[in-house]
C-alpha cells in the first residue's frame, strides 16, 4: 500500500472513531463516555482505537474545535441570511433540531460542565465561544422580527434566551430514556414566539 492510501485510510478511520465518540459523548455526557463505549460505537477494538487517539479527551478537543468552528459560521451564515426574521428563525431552528446534530448537544454539555473538569485545551477553545454573542444575535432577529408584526411581544432578550433554553431542552431529551420520544417539529416550536392573532 502505498503512502497516499496509507493515509488516506488513517483519515478515514481517525474519522470513523470521532464520529462513534460524538454520538456516545451526545448520549452518555463528557463523565460517562470511554474510550471502550467509543470503539464499541466505532466497531473496532479497544487497541485499534487507541492506536488513532491516546484518549478521549485528545477526541474531545478535535470535536469541541469542529463545533465551536460549525457553530460560528452557522450563526454568520444565519446573521448575514437574507429573508424576514421569520424566515431566519426557522433555518436556525431546522439547523439545532437535526436529528444527528450531536455537536450542538456536546457543546451544551461542555458549556454546563465544571470547568475544572475539562481537558485543559477544551477549556481553552471555550474561552473564545461566547454564548452571549449567540444570544445577541438571536435577540436581534427577535426585536427585527417583532417590529415586523411577526414576533410576540416583549423583550427580545427574554424571548430569545427562553427560546434557546427550549431547544436544548428538546436536545437533552432526546438521549434520556423516555419511550417513543421524538422531537417536536419546527411549527411547535416556533410557536414559542410567533405572534398569534389574539396579542
Amino acid at each position: 500500500m502505498d503512502t497516499d492510501s496509507k493515509e488516506h485510510l488513517r483519515d478515514e478511520r481517525r474519522e470513523q472513531i470521532k464520529k462513534a465518540a460524538l454520538k456516545v459523548f451526545a448520549q452518555r455526557g463528557l463523565i460517562g463516555t470511554k474510550m471502550s463505549l467509543i470503539a464499541k460505537e466505532a466497531k473496532i477494538s479497544d487497541g485499534l482505537s487507541y492506536r488513532y487517539f491516546k484518549s478521549k479527551d485528545e477526541i474531545l478537543v478535535e470535536l469541541v474545535e469542529e463545533a465551536v468552528a460549525g457553530s460560528n459560521a452557522a450563526f454568520t451564515a444565519i446573521e448575514n441570511m437574507s429573508g424576514t426574521a421569520l424566515e431566519r428563525m426557522r433555518t436556525l431552528t431546522q439547523e439545532i433540531l437535526q436529528e444527528d446534530n450531536h455537536y450542538f448537544m456536546l457543546m451544551q454539555q461542555v458549556l454546563t460542565s465544571d470547568e475544572g473538569g475539562l481537558p485543559v485545551k477544551v477549556a481553552q477553545l471555550m474561552e473564545n465561544y461566547e454564548t452571549h454573542t449567540m444570544i445577541n444575535l438571536l435577540t436581534k432577529i427577535v426585536s427585527e422580527g417583532q417590529d415586523a408584526g411577526q414576533f410576540a411581544a416583549g423583550d427580545p432578550r427574554d424571548h430569545a434566551v427562553w427560546y434557546l433554553t427550549a431547544l436544548v431542552g428538546l436536545m437533552n431529551q432526546e438521549t434520556s430514556s423516555i419511550e417513543g420520544y421524538r422531537p417536536p417539529d419546527i411549527d411547535f416550536i416556533m410557536r414559542l414566539i410567533v405572534k398569534t392573532n389574539d396579542q
